[in-house]
């Protein structure tokens, strides 16, 4: 089967079920694992983001969505190309991935020219158990499904796990979890849910549902005793960089997670934001980051940070320019 992935997600799931050797094409965003064989990219942004910053590619997100235009944009050429049996793409969310409805015409317009007729998979988890789900259904359309069952089957068994620990502190902190810092942005869909698993709990993010923006004074009131940066798609250091100007806000070091030194930046593209395998992961990280008495650090140094050590490293490199701080008014 010749298969093209449109998600980063698929693209972990593709290679977590070994089907690395049957995707022709993935997403410019996609991260294949060492070693693995060149694969080519069939899309790109439409915006350098890797140049913006997170008010910037806000702005330039909002303006598209109220234009109508795409914030990705699709390699016709390419796809004819590869002819894949099987394209794999979303209709969850046109800021993380593109649209369902872009692919949907591309592939109309490849069948017409085409004498084979090929299978889009659109997957949209909202949830850990719909994340397990997209898996099998994923492994079903591959033709790998007791691959697939068998990799949910460890991954349930991982999760009973970190919970079973979890379920063992003797407290569960008050958690404001940001998947996006400027303007600020709560956490959504899965990651409250994956919160809980690991002894905690936000109550400002919604379970199953897309995150909101929230305002800095929101916050404050909120006044998380962890907080967890986690900027959608970001990694690590660019978390870091981005989470910089919050440290001037004028009642940043009244949060009780500030002075208590529990601000944590993490790479929230790898673990947080894709419903892929790498999301028990992610909530090992969080027991980490919530519990070390419970959790010892497992995690790679480039996974998350605790913000206060990061902040002690930078001051000792170049001198920045000043940022803009967040907008108090949301």
């Amino acid at each position: 089967m010749r298969i093209c992935s449109l998600l980063p997600s698929a693209t972990d799931i593709l290679f977590a079920l070994g089907l690395d050797n049957d995707v022709v094409a993935v997403t410019h965003e996609c991260e294949l694992p060492p070693g693995a064989r060149p694969i080519p990219a069939i899309t790109r942004s439409a915006m350098g983001s890797d140049t913006l910053n997170s008010r910037e590619i806000d702005t330039h997100v909002t303006a598209a969505a109220h234009g109508g235009s795409s914030l990705y944009l699709l390699d016709h050429p390419m796809l004819e190309e590869c002819d894949p049996d099987l394209i794999i793409t979303q209709e969850l969310c046109e800021v993380c991935a593109i649209g369902y409805q872009q692919v949907a015409a591309a592939v109309r317009r490849l069948d017409d020219t085409s004498s084979s007729r090929r299978v889009v998979l659109s997957v949209e988890p909202q949830t850990l158990p719909e994340i397990l789900e997209a898996i099998v259904r994923i492994g079903e359309a591959a033709g790998v499904r007791d691959r697939a069952i068998r990799l949910v089957h460890d991954m349930r068994e991982r999760l009973d796990a970190i919970a079973d620990v979890a379920g063992r502190a003797a407290t569960h902190p008050r958690v404001l979890a940001m998947e996006w810092l400027d303007p600020p942005y709560t956490a959504g869909h899965w990651v409250p849910e994956m919160i809980q698993l690991a002894g905690g709990h936000d109550d400002l993010g919604r379970h199953g549902s897309f995150s909101y923006e929230i305002t800095w004074d929101a916050i404050a009131e909120y006044d998380p005793e962890v907080l967890v940066l986690m900027p959608c798609s970001f990694d690590l250091e660019r978390t870091l960089r981005e989470a910089e100007p919050l440290r001037r806000l004028p009642w940043w070091n009244r949060l009780t997670a500030v002075r208590r030194g529990r601000v944590y930046a993490a790479d929230g593209g790898r673990y947080f934001s894709r419903h892929s395998p790498r999301i028990v992961d992610g909530v090992e990280i969080l027991g980490e980051m919530l519990h070390p008495e419970l959790f010892p650090r497992r995690a790679a140094d480039s996974a998350w940070r605790r913000l206060d050590s990061a902040n002690r490293v930078r001051r000792r490199g170049p001198t920045r320019p000043p940022q803009r701080e967040g907008n108090a008014s949301g």
